[in-house]
């Protein structure tokens, strides 16, 4: 997902150790300059962090998860303020703020019961030795976490690398950086010093950190900048973890209801102004239902921005690289039936938009778009379709809607992501954590396998000494 510099004045992204000033995306004023971290800063952050290492990996597994209940009754009580801050820094409506942060709350405590249970494995040897597996902490974790749901993604990589007995060094984005700080404010209390700690900063703290000498790096946030902490920690050794931007299709079969299809098609571009990684980005529509399908959704569309719910984009520097898009797509001969316009007025909206006749070279066909920007091309098969959805350089999920079992099986065996949604396009029970593929990351973000990714595996033989050996 991108991470790019917020309004036009001044810049988002400082050089270290400067500041970092904010805006209220919804009206464009000024809120307030937050300090960003520089070398000293960073490197003292690190230190403290290695120097807790030890004795945090040697607290037994149960006290650390009643350190992360503790954490999360934290953040549980302090849930409206942090909603509050994340809706004046990023826009995010208060409510949708609150679930984010429910969310967070849910996922502490679920590496809360994890973390105890969460072991090594027996293996089959001779029967007169023992060999198991252990499971050990790697050490320092860097996590640099996202602003479009920037409380529950923090809170899952803080939860696992915690857990597993990982110290935690935290940088949010710099497109929240009070939020961040307020969060770590909230959690720090519940673990032994040094154990957790919140820097801000953006691109070049984050470069500082993924160049210092940690053991784990977890990034959320675009491809480019997962690209770079990957080529930094192939020169320190720290194991990366990475769930980073998609282009996302929406694959429409036909016989499927055209009305249903499209507020599925809605649900999945517009929700979070589409400023979602897994947001329905492109969609390839059947002939013989895309007529109405169309007509549905610009309908959708048209009735989101009558009521007026969809929110500010995260900054005019977002809505700017959105509509740059969409005005490429438009260029090449797409025709917009709702939205495709920038707004009058403060703040940094735009529309809910949908593009007809849109084709395979567009931007919003190829890249993330990162708005409330829902793209559609009509095939003439499904698997003319479904060829499309499998073509480009992300990885990360797509969505089908269809009927026909044969054609959802044929759809999950091709399509070359980590996730498969069939009839739903959020959703999915907890633990069903992925792998994502290509320009969308590596590792497993979320769920029980995001412990694995904060641990080490070491092999363990024991054997007898030889009779008479022994002493």
């Amino acid at each position: 997902m991108p991470t790019t510099a917020t309004e036009t004045v001044p810049a988002l992204d400082p050089a270290p150790g400067s500041g970092i000033s904010i805006h209220d995306p919804r009206t464009g004023e000024f809120l307030w300059t937050v300090a960003e971290a520089g070398p000293e800063e960073v490197g003292q952050a690190v230190q403290t962090a290695r120097d807790a290492a030890a004795g945090w990996a040697q607290t037994a597994p149960a006290e650390r998860g009643a350190a992360l209940r503790a954490a999360a009754k934290a953040l549980e009580e302090a849930a409206q303020e942090l909603a509050g801050l994340n809706a004046s820094e990023t826009g995010r409506p208060v409510d949708e703020a609150l679930a984010g942060i429910g969310a967070a709350v849910s996922t502490l405590e679920q590496y809360a019961e994890l973390g105890p249970l969460h072991r090594g494995h027996s293996l089959r040897g001779d029967p007169l030795a023992s060999d198991y597996t252990v499971a050990e902490p790697r050490g320092v974790a860097v996590l640099l976490t996202p602003w479009n749901d920037p409380v529950a993604v923090a809170g899952g990589l803080i939860g696992a690398a915690l857990a597993t007995g990982n110290t935690v060094v935290h940088k949010p984005s710099e497109r929240c950086p009070r939020l961040g700080e307020a969060l770590g404010k909230v959690l720090a209390p519940a673990f032994p010093p040094g154990v957790f700690s919140t820097v801000s900063g953006g691109s070049g703290t984050g470069a500082l950190l993924t160049q210092a000498e940690v053991d784990v790096i977890a990034h959320v946030g675009s491809s480019a900048s997962g690209a770079r902490i990957a080529r930094a920690a192939s020169l320190t050794g720290a194991h990366v973890i990475r769930e980073n931007g998609g282009n996302d299709p929406l694959l429409v079969d036909a016989g499927v209801d055209p009305a249903w299809a499209a507020e599925q098609a809605a649900i999945g571009a517009f929700s979070n102004s589409g400023q979602i990684c897994t947001a329905v980005e492109r969609i390839y529509v059947h002939r013989d239902i895309a007529e109405q399908f169309c007509a549905a959704l610009a309908a959708e569309a048209g009735r989101r921005n009558s009521e007026g719910s969809v929110a500010p984009l995260v900054d005019r520097r977002m809505r700017d690289e959105v509509h740059a898009q969409v005005a490429e797509a438009l260029s090449r001969g797409s025709r917009a039936v709702a939205g495709g316009a920038l707004p009058e007025g403060p703040g940094s909206f735009y529309p809910a938009t949908v593009l007809l006749d849109c084709t395979d070279g567009m931007q919003v066909m190829t890249e993330e778009t990162f708005g409330p920007v829902a793209p559609v091309q009509v095939v003439e098969t499904f698997n003319d379709g479904l060829r499309l959805a499998c073509s480009g350089r992300y990885g990360l999920a797509a969505t089908v809607l269809s009927g026909d079992l044969a054609h959802v099986h044929q759809a999950v065996a091709a399509l070359p992501v980590g996730t498969v949604k069939v009839n739903e396009v959020f959703g999915g029970a907890p633990g069903g954590s992925a792998q994502p593929r290509g320009d969308s990351g590596a590792g497993f973000g979320y769920g029980p396998e995001l412990l694995d990714e904060f641990c080490r595996v070491k092999v363990v033989h024991i054997a007898a000494p030889p009779a008479g050996k022994a002493r």
